[in-house]
């Protein structure tokens, strides 16, 4: 099991981004902690000085498996979906714009919420055509750089598109390019799915990455996900790729970091036993 943690480049509306800025000190402290790597949250690649942070992602043994790219809409209401094309145009060239760095770092690209809700006077169809077109203009760029884009099931609170797995493959029929994925996320998954290892298994290799997170949005072991189970059936189904946290900052971002790796290293430790 490789586990990373989310770390935003830059100060970020999002609270679930676990640390923020000041990068050196959270790498080094992240590296102590004994995680593989550090998920990337990037808001804009042209903010951030790509060839520092390979630098320093290397100086702390770290890797880099996957670039999140929701602060774009978040901080600037970039969407897939939006009815103004400019808007949708812009979006679609942040995507292109984290190609390079995802090919720097090995990483996947994360499509989160870039991908937009259903706004007022648009058609929830006419939205998923949009989105669909995005999509697939997005993976046949990154696909000629071996780059893979997977798109995050969200909670129907958060976004009126893609809120559960089966919507998920759904929509990686209609995309139809083999570098498009989905990425899981145990608080999303505990809202919407009503087995999340009956999920699990349903999207099999169809996952390209998977976030922990507690029922609570807390770190793993805070809530009442079944954690042994869930890593059980990632198992099962072969998951070869990386579990990553992405949880709230409580009680605080050191604390929640290390109470996170413990638990899941626990868990991870019992299961071998039992074996």
């Amino acid at each position: 099991m490789k586990l990373s943690i989310v770390l935003s480049t830059q100060s970020a509306q999002f609270q679930a981004a676990t640390f923020k800025g000041e990068l050196e000190t959270n790498l080094s402290y992240i590296s102590s902690l004994g995680y593989d790597g550090v998920e990337l949250a990037i808001r804009d690649p042209k903010l951030v000085d790509m060839d520092h942070l390979e630098s320093l992602v290397a100086e702390y043994n770290l890797r880099v498996p996957a670039i999140g790219t929701g602060q774009a809409w978040g901080e600037e209401g970039l969407s897939f979906t939006d009815p103004d094309p400019k808007v949708r145009f812009e979006a679609i060239e942040r995507i292109k714009s984290h190609i390079p760095g995802a090919v720097r770092f090995g990483a996947v690209i994360i499509i989160g919420l870039i991908r937009g809700i259903v706004k007022p006077g648009v058609e929830q169809s006419q939205a998923m055509d949009w989105l669909i077109e995005a999509l697939r203009e997005c993976t046949a760029s990154a696909r000629q750089f071996g780059v893979q884009l997977a798109l995050e099931p969200i909670n129907r609170y958060e976004t009126s598109l893609i809120n559960n797995a089966s919507q998920g493959l759904e929509l990686i029929k209609s995309v139809g390019i083999d570098n498009f994925g989905l990425l899981l996320d145990t608080f999303h998954m505990n809202i919407e799915e009503p087995i999340i290892e009956d999920s699990i298994r349903a999207c099999g290799m169809h996952i390209f990455h998977f976030h922990v997170a507690d029922s609570n949005r807390w770190y793993p072991g805070a809530g009442h996900v079944d954690f042994k189970t869930v890593l059980q059936t990632l198992a099962q189904v072969d998951y070869q790729g990386w579990v990553s946290g992405e949880f709230l900052p409580t009680p605080d971002a050191t604390t929640a970091a290390q109470r996170s790796i413990a638990f899941l290293q626990s868990v991870q430790s019992a299961q071998q036993h039992e074996v």
